[in-house]
């Protein structure tokens, strides 16, 4: 067991259906969600990182954010919105864990894209955001 005591949300989105996301996993531990783009990588913290889904990848920010970072004995919990079926986050965690960061868990949920799952995220995608995030955080404590 290992123990934290700092958390940070950082997502990327193209429409702000992620940042539903991670607006709900931050209220749920007690921070702030930060756009991925203005965030800088904080000492000693374990991170939620999120992404929305792009023809089955994350958004491109977010992987140059990973890419760019330091991710040595890092440890991080994963969130998207697509599909449902977490292909962006299969891609994330493959780069981070190239980077030695330890991926403790993972949330997706469907986003609305067009016409598809119209009204998703929704109130209860938010709530097992929360429970994934409560979950993720008592593990880490």
């Amino acid at each position: 067991m290992f123990f934290i005591k700092n958390y940070q949300v950082l997502y990327f989105t193209r429409s702000g259906k992620t940042k539903h996301i991670a607006d709900a996993i931050a209220q749920a531990i007690g921070v702030t969600a930060e756009p991925v783009e203005k965030a800088t990588l904080k000492e000693n913290t374990f991170l939620f990182l999120g992404s929305g889904c792009y023809g089955g990848k994350p958004g491109k920010q977010m992987l140059a954010f990973i890419t760019n970072n330091d991710f040595i004995s890092k440890t991080v919990a994963l969130f998207g919105t697509g599909g449902g079926e977490g292909k962006e986050l299969m891609e994330m965690e493959s780069v981070l864990k190239a980077k030695h960061a330890t991926v403790r868990g993972k949330f997706s949920c469907k986003g609305q894209f067009m016409v598809f799952s119209r009204g998703r995220p929704n109130r209860d995608d938010e709530h097992n955001a929360k429970v994934f995030a409560k979950k993720m955080t008592k593990e880490s404590s």
